[in-house]
């Protein structure tokens, strides 16, 4: 299809799409969809090869959240019957990303529940990332806590973080629909901090909110604005005790056309298939695979993932193989540059969600109302894969990784 040509093409030159390039991609049949995967695959492979980068969370902090995000069972009001504790000590959270680096991730992603970090919060984690890097010397660090105030991003630089994440989610005129307690721009001025501090941005998306193509392709062009090197991209886990409880908008091949549109987006950017994937992708994330470059490893911050040999498995049987610890995720001229998701112009390592977007609803273009109605139609809950993680971080059993 001319379509899927010319987005080849343009993500081999890392060329941004027109808005109804992307939109049309969202809008293509399930008929079509190994085609779109096919050639999003090509442009993935030739920027990445067939590595696939891994990642492990670690969740410091867990509930109890001031914020009011629909999406997120640590929220504020959250009926969720989720893990409640406070600060994980340096030596329990090193103790924890060492299960995950043992299983072969390569970045550890510490996150924090929470508006933001205090003082005192930066000091915690900077001795945590001490602690982490004294036994782990060339492993990655992203930290995720929230809103950082100034300075506080050049602290963590200062203590060895690698890269900050904070997510978008959603598009701009949606935002307000999912959170009250903080703003879109607030989100925004995060990522530009992180990355003036010389962090490595990482900031994605949310999908499954009910959210129009519109919206979807408004966020990945955000994105790319903003130059993050990594963009993650969850779906939506509709936890009991949210307000999104029963938001099951997604089929597998609505997440593949999602990730593909991503990645013709952001050729060049590692884009991380994150929280969801084992509850929406189902038997089909191997082929996504083709499209992202990355995964988080085991469980999520909230909930269980896949077993990490499970996951280990899927790589290997999809053809792939886990990127070594000494080679370098991004192309060479972000590498170097520090540059961002194809143009010089937000937040990864996972959202404080696990996944989600917000409870807009829309329609779409280029056809992507009806693609919708019959993604409905077929849609079902499947509330039997969302598990509640009792395991790891905060408990006395061990990690899944």
């Amino acid at each position: 299809m001319d379509l899927l040509n010319t987005l080849v093409d343009k993500g081999l030159r890392r060329e941004l799409p027109t808005r109804d390039e992307a939109l049309a991609v969202l809008a293509t049949s399930d008929d079509d969809v190994l085609d779109v995967v096919a050639a999003a695959g090509k442009v993935r492979r030739h920027w990445f090869g067939r590595r696939v980068k891994l990642n492990y969370l670690v969740n410091l902090k867990s509930g109890l959240c001031p914020e009011d995000c629909s999406y997120c069972s640590q929220r504020l009001g959250s009926k969720a019957d989720i893990l409640k504790y406070t600060w994980l000590k340096p030596d329990q959270a090193s103790q924890a990303a060492a299960a995950g680096l043992a299983g072969g991730a390569k970045r550890v992603c510490l996150v924090a529940s929470g508006r933001g970090p205090t003082d005192r919060d930066v000091d915690r984690v900077s001795d945590t990332i001490k602690a982490i890097k004294d036994r782990h010397e060339n492993v990655e660090v992203c930290a995720c806590l929230g809103l950082l105030s100034d300075g506080q991003a050049e602290r963590l630089r200062e203590a060895g973080a690698d890269a900050y994440n904070h997510n978008l989610n959603t598009s701009e005129g949606t935002y307000g629909d999912i959170t009250t307690t903080h703003t879109y721009a607030d989100r925004v001025d995060t990522v530009q901090k992180a990355h003036a501090a010389g962090l490595s941005a990482c900031s994605g998306l949310i999908a499954g909110m009910g959210e129009s193509d519109e919206d979807l392709v408004d966020v990945v062009y955000s994105l790319r604005a903003l130059d993050p090197d990594s963009v993650p991209v969850n779906f939506l886990i509709p936890f009991e005790g949210t307000p999104l409880a029963k938001e099951w908008n997604l089929t597998p091949q609505r997440c593949l056309r999602i990730l593909a549109m991503v990645r013709f987006v952001c050729p060049d950017a590692e884009v991380r298939i994150a929280g969801g994937r084992e509850v929406h992708l189902r038997t089909m994330q191997p082929l996504a695979l083709n499209l992202a470059n990355s995964i988080f490893l085991g469980d999520y911050l909230t909930s269980e993932g896949q077993a990490g040999k499970a996951d280990l498995e899927m790589i290997a049987d999809a053809g792939f193989e886990v990127e070594g610890a000494g080679e370098v995720t991004l192309p060479e001229h972000r590498a170097t540059a520090g540059a961002g998701c194809g143009a010089h112009a937000e937040a990864g390592c996972g959202s404080h969600a696990d996944a989600g977007c917000g409870s807009h609803e829309g329609g779409g273009v280029c056809g992507s109302v009806q693609v919708k109605a019959e993604e409905e139609q077929t849609s079902e809950a499947r509330t039997d894969l969302v598990a509640v993680r009792r395991r790891g971080a905060g408990t006395d059993l061990a990690p899944n990784a």
